[in-house]
């Protein structure tokens, strides 16, 4: 099934004509759960690796001996989207549900080998470029991005950091597949568990963030945010005053207003290429180490597809479902809920990534 984005409820470049010079594109991946396979683009699914090659270990020495089992964080995700899926009143866990929900919390302690030796890395995503327009060439022409993550956030300076992997092959090298690659036993955070998701790539335009934007369009966007706020602020309060009570949930209460930042500009969720979202630090330019090339956005790992911040990219296919059950279909993760936005080198590929969590 395809995932078609609404049209945006203003024409960005209507408003602004100079955002026309500063047009792109992103690839909006739309995974939802599924049963890939390993010569398909996926989020949690089988990669296509080969059967002799080494599976990707963290290479940074650190406690991993603690933790919670993958297999009972699916199996409590199962658990709970079940229940909020009864059409009962005051659906939930059942009192035996939620005992077994606490039993799959505990976190567990590994002995011997399994807590001390090697850990692997865990499989978060491949995009093959004949399915995903906006994702460049790997060194020497490769055509297949695998990504990786350590389970665990120990990582760097401050010890409490991420560590990601991105592998780039031919996928028509690949004869002989592995088939049982090795797993963390236990991981340090669910949310870096994925879900099985196939992917449904569409291509979108999309504009850069507004602070990276000339600064004399960048303040003319703020003040005409600012104008939309206001003009919503006296819609609510008119709305506010037929209805004579303070409006408060799900009442008919007037939307939130148009902005750029979340409705013109940048999609939310799994996505590949465009422009990265700043919202939460400072607009920061992103270099190369290895050349100091300006880097290019090659893929945002993302908490959530869409919410109630960025319900007018929920795709026409799933209008009217609720964002609990159907926004986070990976079951990803990032931080406090954000996004991870991973950087390329456009010079030379095989010069190491970058990325910043927003």
């Amino acid at each position: 099934m395809t995932r078609t984005t609404p049209p945006r409820p203003l024409d960005a470049e209507a408003l602004f004509p100079e955002l026309a010079a500063h047009r792109g594109t992103t690839t909006r991946l739309h995974p939802r759960p599924g049963a890939p396979g390993v010569t398909e683009s996926s989020v949690g699914g089988p990669l296509l690796w080969p059967a002799d090659e080494p599976w990707p270990v963290c290479t940074e020495p650190h406690p991993h001996a603690r933790g919670r089992r993958p297999d009972d964080i699916r199996r409590r995700r199962r658990i709970l989207a079940g229940a909020w899926a009864r059409e009962e009143p005051d659906s939930g866990p059942t009192d035996g549900e939620r005992l077994l929900l606490t039993e799959l919390e505990r976190r567990h302690r590994l002995e011997g080998d399994a807590a001390d030796g090697p850990l692997p890395l865990i499989g978060l995503a491949q995009l093959f470029r004949r399915d995903i327009p906006d994702l460049p060439a790997g060194p020497d022409d490769r055509d297949l991005l695998q990504v990786f993550w350590c389970p665990f956030d120990a990582h760097g300076p401050s010890r409490h950091g991420m560590l990601l992997d991105l592998r780039w092959r031919r996928s028509w090298e690949v004869t002989d597949v592995r088939t049982a690659p090795p797993r963390p036993r236990v991981v340090g955070f669910d949310g870096y568990v994925p879900e099985p998701c196939v992917l449904h790539p569409e291509q979108v335009v999309t504009y850069p963030f507004a602070g990276l934007l000339p600064k004399d369009l960048c303040d003319r966007i703020e003040a005409w945010e600012e104008e939309q706020e206001e003009v919503w602020a006296e819609v609510w309060e008119e709305a506010e005053e037929d209805r004579g009570e303070p409006l408060g949930g799900d009442t008919g209460a007037p939307g939130r207003p148009v902005s750029y930042q979340c409705d013109l500009s940048i999609p939310p969720g799994f996505r590949v290429g465009g422009f990265a979202s700043w919202h939460t630090t400072d607009p920061s330019p992103v270099n190369c180490p290895a050349c100091t090339a300006p880097m290019r956005l090659l893929l945002t790992v993302d908490s959530s597809e869409w919410d109630g911040g960025s319900g007018s990219w929920r795709p026409v296919e799933e209008r009217g479902l609720p964002a609990r059950s159907h926004g986070t279909p990976t079951e990803v993760t990032v931080g406090r809920s954000g996004e991870l936005n991973v950087f390329a080198c456009p010079v030379d590929p095989r010069h190491p990534h970058r990325w910043s969590i927003q």
